[in-house]
């Protein structure tokens, strides 16, 4: 029985009372301050001042844990909008917003189905919003806005923990690469590489993303409008 099914273990009197929501909000608090590796169920249960012994009488391995943490994450994820293209904007945009509050979230994403109250809840919104959408179009533009984000904040993620371990942000990082790439580029061998650093808008990163979903939404619209 997964444990989406499996009922909770009655409340006894007990000095350190334990429920899997206090379980996962410790879990989720280690993660966010030191990343995934600071979580197993030895170290959740020494943050809740209990043994670890009695963790495993509401959750049985560290891969229900971390599901339920992802699904805990997930109450975050709560697209809306008028249509179905505001919804997977929605859709995006919270996922990313969910993803950067939590760094570990990252890692995560895209890896086995959740089938958690929250994930599916989310899902829900987003197909009930691709109503009018032929049925077997729904789970490959799902599938693709997605991907999109997963995409999107995984460099995201790993540009902020880059920045953290070398101290070198964007601009100090182009400072220190820019005199080898204008060597490179007067080599002529990169000419459209060279056009684009040189000519093209520098975006930050939320622009980026942006103008990366209206391209993918655009695709989107073109294609099932046909």
């Amino acid at each position: 029985m997964l444990v989406w099914e499996r009922p909770e273990p009655p409340n006894r009197p007990v000095l350190a009372p334990l429920n899997r929501e206090r379980i996962v909000l410790a879990a989720i608090q280690l993660a966010d301050a030191d990343g995934l590796e600071a979580v197993s169920l030895r170290k959740v249960a020494a943050a809740l001042g209990v043994g670890p012994m009695r963790l495993y009488t509401y959750i049985a391995s560290k891969e229900e844990l971390l599901d339920l943490m992802v699904d805990a994450v997930h109450a975050e994820i709560r697209p809306v909008g008028d249509g179905w293209r505001e919804v997977l904007r929605s859709l995006a945009e919270t996922t990313r917003q969910a993803a950067h509050e939590h760094e570990w979230l990252a890692d995560l994403l895209g890896g086995r189905p959740q089938l958690g109250p929250h994930a599916l809840a989310r899902g829900e919104a987003v197909v009930a919003a691709l109503g009018g959408v032929d049925v077997d179009a729904v789970m490959p533009v799902v599938t693709a806005v997605d991907a999109y984000v997963i995409g999107a904040v995984r460099r995201e993620i790993a540009e902020r923990r880059a920045e953290r371990v070398t101290g070198m942000d964007e601009k100090r990082w182009q400072a220190s690469l820019g005199p080898y790439l204008e060597r490179t580029f007067a080599t002529g061998r990169f000419p459209a590489l060279a056009t684009v650093v040189r000519d093209a808008a520098h975006l930050d990163a939320d622009h980026t993303f942006r103008i990366g979903l209206d391209f993918l939404l655009d695709g989107i619209e073109a294609r099932i409008s046909r």
